[in-house]
């Protein structure tokens, strides 16, 4: 699938980016992997762990994708774009609402234009929980990037550009999460818990990209995927991490659920279920022909693919192991 292909990831530097180009490197052999960021001092730690001495087809790239010039540069001779760019930080993103819709918004709006001008073959957009059903800016700006992506399939033409999307939960370990900060807390002895009802979807990175590399691979243009995940209680991770700190409830902070929420029960119409994971189709009737249903089985419309509610759960000795690997 990526042997002797030209791939970009943008937001390249970043904890999905950095494990992308080593999976990437370890299963293929790419014609070239371009990392494109914003942030010089960041292309140049990971250029030490990915020299070009070792690593020949690797190419660093600085750029903003709120620069629509920038990226028409970049995105010359590009096969396949992996979108991973985006200001993520929920309260960061409601105090500085602006920033964050020109770079989950606009910069969606720019790599569209961008890939389908410079024919780019494929684009699959990472997003996020938050989009579903969203209650802060942060999800909002990646539920209308979702949107805008799966509708850059209308303006392009499906043998040159396709657009689809990858929506999971929280990533064991990744920048900003829970389990470092948890882990720094640990010295201290006590552990903050927003709420002890508190459940999320929980990924491993490597389960991340892999993930969205078997996407990349499926992928018609138009579909949302969704994998399937287990669920874990706020406490037991707290418990994995530290049994023998005491908890501190804090209380929920601005713009989080309770429950996280990945298939929203007003688009389970639309939504098929596969071995391991689910696909959301548009409701456009454009996209009527471009799906596959053989091997997929129809939800009901009542249904919801909610943290609370899922079928799979994590223990605490599970929670352990993942940490323990991070």
């Amino acid at each position: 699938m990526l042997n002797n292909k030209i791939i970009l990831i943008t937001g390249g530097t970043g904890s999905f980016g950095k494990k992308c180009t080593e999976i990437i490197f370890e299963k293929y052999k790419p014609k070239k992997l371009i990392i494109f960021s914003r942030d010089e001092l960041k292309q140049y730690e990971m250029s030490q762990e990915f020299p070009e001495t070792k690593y020949p087809s690797i190419r660093f790239f600085l750029g903003d994708i709120r620069d629509k010039e920038r990226l028409y540069r970049a995105f010359n001779d590009i096969d396949i774009v992996i979108h991973a760019a985006a200001l993520k930080q929920v309260p960061t993103a409601e105090y500085n609402p602006f920033e964050a819709i020109k770079t989950n918004v606009i910069g969606a709006q720019n790599i569209i234009n961008a890939a389908i001008d410079k024919k780019v073959r494929k684009v699959i957009a990472l997003s996020t929980d938050k989009a579903a059903s969203p209650i802060n800016l942060y999800g909002a700006t990646k539920l209308c990037s979702d949107k805008l992506f799966i509708a850059g399939n209308c303006y392009a033409d499906m043998n040159d550009t396709i657009f689809s999307v990858v929506r999971y939960g929280n990533v064991v370990g990744s920048r900003g999460s829970v389990i470092p900060f948890f882990i720094n807390k640990k010295k201290e002895g006590i552990l903050p818990i927003t709420d002890p009802k508190m459940t999320r979807f929980w990924i491993t990175l490597e389960q991340g990209v892999n993930f969205v590399l078997k996407c990349l691979d499926i992928m018609v243009g138009g579909e949302l995927f969704v994998p399937k995940l287990p669920s874990m209680k706020i406490t037991d991770l707290a418990k994995a991490i530290c049994p023998e700190c005491k908890h501190e409830i804090v209380g929920i902070r601005p713009g989080e659920k309770m429950h996280e929420v990945m298939v929203p029960l007003d688009e389970s119409r639309n939504t098929f279920e596969y071995d391991d994971y689910y696909v959301i189709t548009p409701a456009l009737q454009f996209f009527n022909k471009r799906f596959n249903e053989d091997n997929a089985k129809k939800l009901p419309d009542e249904f919801e693919y909610n943290s609370k509610t899922n079928s799979k759960w994590l223990s605490v000795d599970k929670l352990m192991e993942m940490i323990n690997k991070y």
